[in-house]
Protein backbone atom coordinates (compact mmCIF):
# COMPACT_ATOMS: atom_id res chain seq x y z
CA UNK A 1 0.00 0.00 0.00
CA UNK A 2 1.50 2.98 -1.07
CA UNK A 3 2.13 5.76 1.76
CA UNK A 4 0.19 9.35 1.87
CA UNK A 5 2.79 12.05 0.69
CA UNK A 6 2.88 14.43 3.74
CA UNK A 7 0.34 17.12 3.51
CA UNK A 8 2.79 20.43 3.73
CA UNK A 9 1.48 23.95 4.64
CA UNK A 10 3.10 26.96 3.43
CA UNK A 11 3.00 30.11 5.54
CA UNK A 12 1.34 32.53 4.05
CA UNK A 13 2.33 36.39 5.10
CA UNK A 14 -0.86 38.04 3.68
CA UNK A 15 -2.35 39.34 6.66
CA UNK A 16 -6.19 38.11 7.32
CA UNK A 17 -8.40 40.61 6.84
CA UNK A 18 -11.07 38.87 8.52
CA UNK A 19 -9.34 40.00 11.78
CA UNK A 20 -10.78 43.25 13.20
CA UNK A 21 -7.88 43.98 14.31
CA UNK A 22 -5.49 43.80 10.96
CA UNK A 23 -8.55 45.54 9.63
CA UNK A 24 -8.09 48.96 12.00
CA UNK A 25 -4.52 48.87 11.51
CA UNK A 26 -4.24 48.39 7.89
CA UNK A 27 -6.22 51.04 7.39
CA UNK A 28 -4.40 53.29 9.54
CA UNK A 29 -0.94 52.36 7.24
CA UNK A 30 -2.20 51.57 4.15
CA UNK A 31 -1.16 53.33 1.38
CA UNK A 32 -3.50 55.09 -1.36
CA UNK A 33 -3.52 52.87 -3.38
CA UNK A 34 -2.73 49.42 -4.76
CA UNK A 35 1.25 48.89 -5.33
CA UNK A 36 0.33 44.91 -7.32
CA UNK A 37 -1.89 46.51 -9.93
CA UNK A 38 -1.09 50.18 -10.25
CA UNK A 39 -4.40 51.48 -8.72
CA UNK A 40 -3.35 55.17 -7.47
CA UNK A 41 -6.87 55.25 -6.24
CA UNK A 42 -7.34 54.69 -2.59
CA UNK A 43 -8.39 50.58 -1.49
CA UNK A 44 -11.10 49.72 0.89
CA UNK A 45 -9.99 46.46 1.86
CA UNK A 46 -13.47 45.60 3.09
CA UNK A 47 -15.80 47.42 0.63
CA UNK A 48 -16.23 43.80 -0.86
CA UNK A 49 -16.44 41.78 2.27
CA UNK A 50 -18.29 43.06 5.04
CA UNK A 51 -17.30 42.06 8.40
CA UNK A 52 -20.01 41.57 10.99
CA UNK A 53 -17.49 41.16 14.17
CA UNK A 54 -16.09 44.80 13.66
CA UNK A 55 -19.83 45.81 13.16
CA UNK A 56 -20.51 44.42 16.46
CA UNK A 57 -17.60 45.32 18.25
CA UNK A 58 -18.57 48.72 17.09
CA UNK A 59 -21.65 48.85 18.19
CA UNK A 60 -20.32 47.73 21.66
CA UNK A 61 -17.71 50.56 21.74
CA UNK A 62 -21.04 52.92 21.31
CA UNK A 63 -22.65 51.44 23.41
CA UNK A 64 -20.38 51.30 26.37
CA UNK A 65 -19.71 55.17 25.72
CA UNK A 66 -22.88 56.19 26.18
CA UNK A 67 -23.61 54.08 29.31
CA UNK A 68 -20.54 55.94 31.02
CA UNK A 69 -22.11 59.14 29.79
CA UNK A 70 -25.51 58.61 31.32
CA UNK A 71 -23.80 57.57 34.24
CA UNK A 72 -21.55 60.78 34.15
CA UNK A 73 -24.32 62.96 33.74
CA UNK A 74 -26.57 61.19 36.43
CA UNK A 75 -23.14 61.45 38.91
CA UNK A 76 -22.95 65.08 38.34
CA UNK A 77 -26.75 66.33 38.78
CA UNK A 78 -27.14 63.69 41.96
CA UNK A 79 -24.04 65.80 43.56
CA UNK A 80 -25.85 69.33 42.72
CA UNK A 81 -29.05 68.07 44.14
CA UNK A 82 -27.18 66.33 47.18
CA UNK A 83 -25.95 69.52 48.02
CA UNK A 84 -29.22 71.51 47.54
CA UNK A 85 -31.40 69.24 49.68
CA UNK A 86 -28.60 69.34 52.51
CA UNK A 87 -28.51 73.08 52.82
CA UNK A 88 -32.66 73.09 52.76
CA UNK A 89 -32.70 69.91 55.44
CA UNK A 90 -30.58 72.56 57.39
CA UNK A 91 -32.39 75.32 57.15
CA UNK A 92 -35.65 73.52 58.05
CA UNK A 93 -34.16 71.32 60.94
CA UNK A 94 -32.55 74.74 62.71
CA UNK A 95 -34.44 77.66 61.37
CA UNK A 96 -33.67 79.99 64.28
CA UNK A 97 -30.19 79.69 63.23
CA UNK A 98 -30.23 79.80 59.54
CA UNK A 99 -29.46 82.89 58.24
CA UNK A 100 -32.03 82.82 55.16
CA UNK A 101 -30.66 85.12 52.68
CA UNK A 102 -27.64 83.00 52.81
CA UNK A 103 -29.87 79.90 52.42
CA UNK A 104 -31.26 81.17 49.34
CA UNK A 105 -28.65 82.61 47.55
CA UNK A 106 -26.55 78.62 48.22
CA UNK A 107 -30.00 77.26 46.70
CA UNK A 108 -30.09 79.59 43.48
CA UNK A 109 -26.55 78.67 43.22
CA UNK A 110 -27.10 75.12 43.00
CA UNK A 111 -30.09 75.99 40.62
CA UNK A 112 -27.83 77.41 38.27
CA UNK A 113 -25.63 74.63 38.25
CA UNK A 114 -28.28 72.27 37.44
CA UNK A 115 -30.10 74.35 34.59
CA UNK A 116 -26.45 74.58 33.47
CA UNK A 117 -25.95 70.44 32.80
CA UNK A 118 -29.39 70.26 31.53
CA UNK A 119 -28.28 73.24 28.91
CA UNK A 120 -24.88 71.03 28.21
CA UNK A 121 -26.78 67.95 27.74
CA UNK A 122 -29.36 69.44 25.12
CA UNK A 123 -27.22 70.78 23.23
CA UNK A 124 -24.55 67.48 23.40
CA UNK A 125 -28.30 65.44 22.30
CA UNK A 126 -28.89 67.93 19.59
CA UNK A 127 -25.10 67.53 18.16
CA UNK A 128 -25.43 64.09 18.43
CA UNK A 129 -28.76 64.31 16.40
CA UNK A 130 -27.24 66.19 13.62
CA UNK A 131 -27.57 69.71 12.63
CA UNK A 132 -30.93 71.41 12.53
CA UNK A 133 -29.81 73.89 10.09
CA UNK A 134 -28.03 73.46 7.21
CA UNK A 135 -24.62 75.17 6.98
CA UNK A 136 -24.05 78.22 4.55
CA UNK A 137 -21.23 80.97 4.02
CA UNK A 138 -19.84 82.76 7.32
CA UNK A 139 -17.45 85.36 7.87
CA UNK A 140 -15.63 84.15 11.52
CA UNK A 141 -14.34 87.49 11.77
CA UNK A 142 -18.07 89.33 11.66
CA UNK A 143 -19.77 86.42 13.49
CA UNK A 144 -16.64 86.89 16.72
CA UNK A 145 -16.82 90.87 16.47
CA UNK A 146 -21.08 90.19 16.95
CA UNK A 147 -21.09 87.76 19.61
CA UNK A 148 -18.31 89.86 21.63
CA UNK A 149 -20.29 93.08 21.62
CA UNK A 150 -23.27 91.09 22.97
CA UNK A 151 -21.14 90.04 26.07
CA UNK A 152 -20.90 91.51 29.26
CA UNK A 153 -17.44 90.55 30.80
CA UNK A 154 -15.19 91.59 33.85
CA UNK A 155 -12.80 91.85 31.02
CA UNK A 156 -12.44 93.37 28.11
CA UNK A 157 -11.78 91.10 24.82
CA UNK A 158 -9.16 92.30 22.15
CA UNK A 159 -9.89 91.28 18.70
CA UNK A 160 -7.69 90.72 16.00
CA UNK A 161 -9.88 90.25 12.92
CA UNK A 162 -8.74 89.29 9.38
CA UNK A 163 -11.76 90.19 6.74
CA UNK A 164 -13.36 87.66 4.58
CA UNK A 165 -12.52 84.62 6.59
CA UNK A 166 -15.31 82.47 5.02
CA UNK A 167 -16.11 79.32 6.48
CA UNK A 168 -19.19 76.48 5.85
CA UNK A 169 -21.10 76.60 9.20
CA UNK A 170 -23.84 76.63 11.47
CA UNK A 171 -23.44 80.03 12.54
CA UNK A 172 -25.30 79.40 16.20
CA UNK A 173 -22.76 76.16 16.62
CA UNK A 174 -19.72 77.92 16.15
CA UNK A 175 -21.01 81.13 17.82
CA UNK A 176 -21.75 78.23 21.37
CA UNK A 177 -18.16 77.13 20.85
CA UNK A 178 -16.94 80.87 21.12
CA UNK A 179 -18.93 81.38 23.81
CA UNK A 180 -17.50 78.29 25.45
CA UNK A 181 -14.33 79.20 25.02
CA UNK A 182 -14.27 83.40 26.26
CA UNK A 183 -16.42 82.11 29.15
CA UNK A 184 -13.51 79.62 29.85
CA UNK A 185 -11.59 82.49 29.12
CA UNK A 186 -12.63 85.12 31.75
CA UNK A 187 -12.63 82.49 34.00
CA UNK A 188 -8.89 81.92 34.38
CA UNK A 189 -7.49 85.24 32.50
CA UNK A 190 -5.90 87.55 35.08
CA UNK A 191 -5.83 91.14 32.54
CA UNK A 192 -6.34 90.11 29.48
CA UNK A 193 -8.60 87.71 26.85
CA UNK A 194 -7.91 88.10 23.37
CA UNK A 195 -9.71 86.49 20.07
CA UNK A 196 -7.99 86.47 16.70
CA UNK A 197 -8.66 84.96 13.19
CA UNK A 198 -6.79 84.83 10.58
CA UNK A 199 -6.21 82.34 7.39
CA UNK A 200 -4.02 80.06 7.37
CA UNK A 201 -3.32 78.24 3.84
CA UNK A 202 -6.76 76.37 3.21
CA UNK A 203 -7.80 76.73 6.73
CA UNK A 204 -9.61 79.19 8.89
CA UNK A 205 -8.06 79.69 12.33
CA UNK A 206 -9.27 81.43 15.42
CA UNK A 207 -7.30 81.55 18.60
CA UNK A 208 -8.85 82.40 22.23
CA UNK A 209 -5.70 83.17 24.24
CA UNK A 210 -5.88 84.17 28.13
CA UNK A 211 -2.92 84.91 31.12
CA UNK A 212 -3.73 82.88 33.23
CA UNK A 213 -1.97 79.82 34.66
CA UNK A 214 -2.37 78.13 31.67
CA UNK A 215 -2.98 74.53 31.29
CA UNK A 216 -0.49 71.62 31.62
CA UNK A 217 0.70 69.68 28.82
CA UNK A 218 -0.15 66.81 29.86
CA UNK A 219 -4.04 67.75 30.71
CA UNK A 220 -3.83 69.29 27.39
CA UNK A 221 -6.04 66.44 25.67
CA UNK A 222 -8.23 65.49 29.02
CA UNK A 223 -10.28 68.60 29.38
CA UNK A 224 -12.04 67.31 26.55
CA UNK A 225 -13.23 65.08 27.75
CA UNK A 226 -17.25 64.92 29.32
CA UNK A 227 -17.30 65.66 32.97
CA UNK A 228 -13.28 66.58 33.08
CA UNK A 229 -12.60 69.65 35.27
CA UNK A 230 -9.15 70.65 36.80
CA UNK A 231 -8.80 71.57 40.21
CA UNK A 232 -7.98 75.58 39.03
CA UNK A 233 -11.93 75.27 37.47
CA UNK A 234 -13.25 73.56 40.79
CA UNK A 235 -11.90 76.40 42.60
CA UNK A 236 -12.62 79.70 39.93
CA UNK A 237 -16.27 78.35 39.28
CA UNK A 238 -18.39 76.06 41.38
CA UNK A 239 -21.34 76.46 38.61
CA UNK A 240 -19.47 74.71 35.36
CA UNK A 241 -20.70 71.70 34.75
CA UNK A 242 -17.04 69.95 32.87
CA UNK A 243 -18.99 69.91 29.45
CA UNK A 244 -18.31 73.19 28.09
CA UNK A 245 -14.69 72.18 26.28
CA UNK A 246 -16.45 68.89 25.10
CA UNK A 247 -19.31 70.82 23.28
CA UNK A 248 -16.68 73.13 21.82
CA UNK A 249 -14.57 70.08 20.25
CA UNK A 250 -18.47 67.94 19.01
CA UNK A 251 -18.82 71.56 17.27
CA UNK A 252 -15.45 71.90 15.52
CA UNK A 253 -15.54 68.38 14.32
CA UNK A 254 -18.92 68.38 12.93
CA UNK A 255 -17.95 71.12 11.24
CA UNK A 256 -14.73 68.94 9.81
CA UNK A 257 -12.85 70.80 11.73
CA UNK A 258 -10.20 70.36 14.86
CA UNK A 259 -9.74 72.27 18.57
CA UNK A 260 -6.89 72.02 20.61
CA UNK A 261 -5.10 74.17 23.48
CA UNK A 262 -1.93 75.26 23.63
CA UNK A 263 0.29 77.64 25.31
CA UNK A 264 -0.68 81.47 25.11
CA UNK A 265 2.14 84.08 24.39
CA UNK A 266 1.58 85.14 27.88
CA UNK A 267 1.84 82.03 29.56
CA UNK A 268 -1.60 80.88 29.79
CA UNK A 269 -4.04 78.66 27.59
CA UNK A 270 -4.72 79.33 23.84
CA UNK A 271 -7.39 77.49 22.49
CA UNK A 272 -6.86 77.20 18.20
CA UNK A 273 -9.82 76.21 16.23
CA UNK A 274 -9.07 75.23 12.90
CA UNK A 275 -12.23 74.86 10.30
CA UNK A 276 -12.20 74.73 6.56
CA UNK A 277 -11.83 77.97 4.72
CA UNK A 278 -15.23 77.68 2.22
CA UNK A 279 -14.36 76.36 -1.32
CA UNK A 280 -16.43 79.42 -3.10
CA UNK A 281 -15.05 82.53 -0.79
CA UNK A 282 -13.28 85.25 -2.26
CA UNK A 283 -9.92 86.11 -0.47
CA UNK A 284 -9.42 89.35 -0.57
CA UNK A 285 -6.14 91.35 -1.26
CA UNK A 286 -5.43 93.00 1.69
CA UNK A 287 -1.83 94.42 0.79
CA UNK A 288 0.07 93.03 3.58
CA UNK A 289 2.97 90.22 2.63
CA UNK A 290 3.63 89.70 6.26
CA UNK A 291 2.04 86.77 8.52
CA UNK A 292 -1.24 85.93 9.08
CA UNK A 293 -1.34 87.86 12.66
CA UNK A 294 0.15 90.85 11.02
CA UNK A 295 -2.57 90.84 8.61
CA UNK A 296 -5.01 90.46 10.89
CA UNK A 297 -3.62 93.31 13.01
CA UNK A 298 -3.23 95.94 10.16
CA UNK A 299 -6.55 94.93 9.22
CA UNK A 300 -8.54 95.45 13.02
CA UNK A 301 -6.47 99.00 12.83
Amino acid sequence: MPHAKPRITRYDPRPDITDPYVVRTARSIAPAGCAECGNSSPVDMQADRPDPALDVWRGQQELERHRQFASDASHEMRTALAGLRAGLEEGRLYPEQTDLHALIATALRGVDRLDAILTDLRVLGEMEAGPAVEPHQVDLGELVRDEVSRRVDHLAVHLWLQPGVIVQAVPIRIARLLTNLLDNAQRHAERMVEVQVVRMGDDAEMTVSDDGEGIAEAERERIFQRFTRLGAARRLDHKGTGLGLAIARDIARAHMGTLHARESATGGACFVLRLPLSATAHVPDTGNTGSPAAAARAASS
